[in-house]
C-alpha cells in the first residue's frame, strides 16, 4: 500500500517536458499553467495532490491554506526558500527537492566564476567590446598553488573542490556535519572558520540560507581573511553580508566577487553589480539544459517512487516517512496507530494527553522509534477525518497541543519485537502493548491485562474493563443479540482477580455503550 496517493498534478513554471510525460506514464494527471498570479494560484490549487514549482513560484501560507487537497510540493531544485516549509509541514504536506539535479551545473558556474576572477576575463571582454587593446591594465594570476576554502562540503562543495584540485590548488573547508576523515578522502583539509580566514586566496560559499549562515562573510571575518581574497557566492544570496562586501571591495581588502545570488532579486541596489572586481549573473547556477533536465526528471520520479511506496526522496520535512517504504515498516506503523486509536477510545472522557511514552523491544525495531512515535500520535489525534493528521505533521501537532513525546529502546531478547505506547491523561496513566505476526498487527495487552488470544486490530473492536465473573460474557453477548450485532470473538486477561479488560470482535458497532453500564465499569469501542 503506497503511503502517499498523488492523481493530479499542477505545474506552475517551466519544466523539463520529461517531467509531465514520466508523470502521466505512471497513472498521474498533469496541468501545466506558468506565470500565474498568487491569487490565481490560491483559486487553481485546491483540485490538486501534488504541486511541482521552480523558483519563481511562492508557495506562501495563503496558497497551502488554500490547498485542501495537496500531499506533496516538488521543487525542481535545490532548496526551498520559495515554499512556507513549516506551514506544509503543519498541514502535513511533503516538501521535496531534487539535491542531486544542478549539482553539477552550479560547481561548473563556481568554478567558472573563479577562474574569471583570476584573470579578469570579463572586464578584459568588455575593455575589447570598446574597441581597447590594454594588455597590462588586466594582469591577473595563477589559480596553481592558491589556496581555495570551501565553506560548505556537501555535493556542490565536493565538486567544486575536485575540479579546482586539478588546477593545483590547496583546498581546506569548514562543514559542521561532514565529517573531516570523509572531506580528506576527497583532498579537503577541515578547520574551524577562525583557523580559514586568514589561509584563503579565494573562498566560496556552498551552505543553504539559515540563521548561522546568514552574513557569515561580514566585516569582522573580511578582516581576518587575506588582503585582496576573493570570494564567490553561487548557493544563496545574504550568505555573504552585501554591505560588508562592498566596504570590502571598496577598501581593497576584498580583491573580486563572483555573485550568482542576491538576498533580493533582482536586486534593488545596484552598488555592488557594478563594481568594477564584482562579475554576477543572474542566478544561473542550475541555468543548464542538462541541469533542468535533471531536476524536472528527478522530482517525476521521486513522486512516482512516493506513490509506488517504493521509497522518499529528497524529502526536506518528512524524515520518519522516508523511514518506512517497507512492507514491515507499513505494518509496524499500522500498528502504532492503531495502538494509539485503542487508547484514545479509552480515555476519550480524560482528555487532554500530557505525555506520550513509546517503548520498543527487539532488535528488528532498534530504530522504529520515531516512525513510531509520530504513528502513534496520529491514532490519538485523529478525528477520523480525510485531512486529519499524519506522520508529517504527527510530531508537530503533538507539540502544539503541549503533548510531551519520550522515545526509548530495550534491547531485550524479543524475537518477533514488540511496542509499547504509554499515555498520561489527567494523571491517570493508559498503556497498550502489540505486535506485529503474519504481517497483522496485534494488541497483546491493555492497561495491565494481558489478553489470552491476540487480538487483530482491524474492523469494529468493543473494549470493556469488570470483574471476572463466569455471567460476564454470556450478559454481554445477551445485550450485543438484543441490539442485533454479532460477535465475531471474545477474548479475556489471563488473571483471574480483580478487574480486567476485556475484547469482542463485533460484526457492526453498538448504537448505545450506556446498556452495558450495568456490568461494566469502563467501556470504548472503535472501528481501526
Amino acid at each position: 500500500m503506497a503511503p502517499v496517493s498523488i492523481r493530479r498534478v499542477l505545474i506552475s513554471e517551466s519544466v523539463d517536458p520529461s517531467c509531465k510525460t514520466i508523470l502521466q506514464e505512471n497513472g498521474i494527471e498533469v496541468t501545466e499553467r506558468q506565470n500565474m498570479s498568487k491569487d490565481e494560484l490560491i483559486a487553481q490549487i485546491k483540485d490538486y495532490d501534488g504541486l511541482i514549482v521552480r523558483s519563481a513560484t511562492k508557495v506562501t501560507a495563503d496558497v497551502i491554506g488554500a490547498a485542501s487537497s495537496l500531499r506533496v510540493i516538488g521543487r525542481a531544485g535545490t532548496g526551498v526558500d520559495n515554499v512556507d516549509v513549516d506551514v506544509a509541514t503543519k498541514k502535513g504536506i511533503i516538501v521535496m527537492n531534487t539535491p542531486s539535479g544542478n549539482t553539477i551545473s552550479a560547481a561548473e558556474l563556481t568554478c567558472t566564476l573563479l577562474m574569471s576572477l583570476s584573470r579578469h576575463v570579463l572586464q578584459a571582454a568588455i575593455s575589447m567590446k570598446a574597441e581597447n587593446w590594454d594588455r597590462k591594465k588586466f594582469m591577473g594570476a595563477e589559480l596553481y598553488g592558491k589556496t581555495l576554502g570551501i565553506v560548505g562540503l556537501g555535493r556542490i562543495g565536493k565538486e567544486v573542490a575536485t575540479r579546482m584540485q586539478s588546477f593545483g590548488m590547496r583546498t581546506i573547508g569548514y562543514d559542521p556535519i561532514t565529517p573531516p576523515e570523509v572531506s580528506a578522502s576527497w583532498g579537503v583539509e577541515q578547520m574551524s572558520l577562525e583557523e580559514l580566514w586568514p589561509q584563503c586566496d579565494y573562498i566560496t560559499v556552498h551552505t543553504p540560507l539559515m540563521p548561522s549562515t546568514t552574513g557569515l562573510l561580514n566585516d569582522v571575518s573580511f578582516a581576518k581573511c587575506k588582503r585582496g581574497v576573493k570570494v564567490v557566492n553561487c548557493a544563496r544570496g545574504g550568505i555573504i553580508d552585501e554591505a560588508a562586501l562592498l566596504r570590502a571591495l571598496e577598501s581593497g581588502q576584498c580583491g573580486g566577487a563572483g555573485l550568482d545570488v542576491f538576498v533580493e532579486e533582482p536586486p534593488r541596489n545596484w552598488a555592488l553589480v557594478k563594481h568594477p572586481n564584482v562579475i554576477s549573473c543572474p542566478h544561473l547556477g542550475a541555468s543548464t539544459k542538462e541541469a533542468q533536465a535533471r531536476c524536472g526528471q528527478d522530482i517525476a520520479l521521486q513522486i512516482v517512487d512516493m506513490v509506488k511506496g517504493k521509497a522518499l526522496v529528497g524529502a526536506v520535512n518528512a524524515q520518519v516517512l522516508a523511514s518506512t517504504f517497507t512492507s514491515d515498516s507499513q505494518q509496524w506503523v499500522r500498528l502504532g496507530e492503531a495502538m494509539g486509536r485503542v487508547l484514545k477510545a479509552c480515555s476519550s472522557s480524560k482528555q487532554p494527553y500530557a505525555h506520550v511514552h513509546i517503548t520498543t523491544q527487539g532488535d528488528c525495531l532498534k530504530k522504529s522509534a520515531g516512525f513510531l512515535s509520530s504513528a502513534a500520535v496520529v491514532g490519538l489525534l485523529s478525528e477520523g477525518t480525510e485531512n486529519g493528521p499524519n506522520l508529517v505533521n504527527a510530531l508537530p501537532l503533538a507539540e502544539e497541543t503541549g503533548i510531551t513525546i519520550k522515545k526509548s529502546h530495550s534491547d531485550v531478547n524479543e524475537a518477533n519485537g514488540t511496542c509499547m505506547v504509554e499515555v498520561s491523561v489527567n494523571g491517570s496513566i493508559y498503556t497498550a502493548l502489540g505486535s506485529v505476526r503474519a504481517e497483522v498487527p496485534i494488541l497483546l495487552e491493555l492497561n495491565g491485562s494481558v489478553f489470552r488470544q491476540p487480538i487483530p486490530l482491524f474492523g469494529n473492536l468493543l473494549f470493556f474493563k469488570a470483574a471476572g465473573s463466569p455471567q460476564l460474557l454470556p450478559s454481554v453477548a445477551s445485550i450485543l443479540a438484543a441490539a442485533a450485532v454479532e460477535m465475531d470473538y471474545f477474548s479475556a486477561s489471563t488473571a483471574s482477580e480483580g478487574d480486567q479488560w476485556y475484547c469482542m470482535g463485533i460484526q457492526s458497532l453498538l448504537g448505545d455503550l450506556g446498556s452495558l453500564k450495568p456490568l461494566v465499569k469502563e467501556a470504548a469501542q472503535l472501528t481501526v
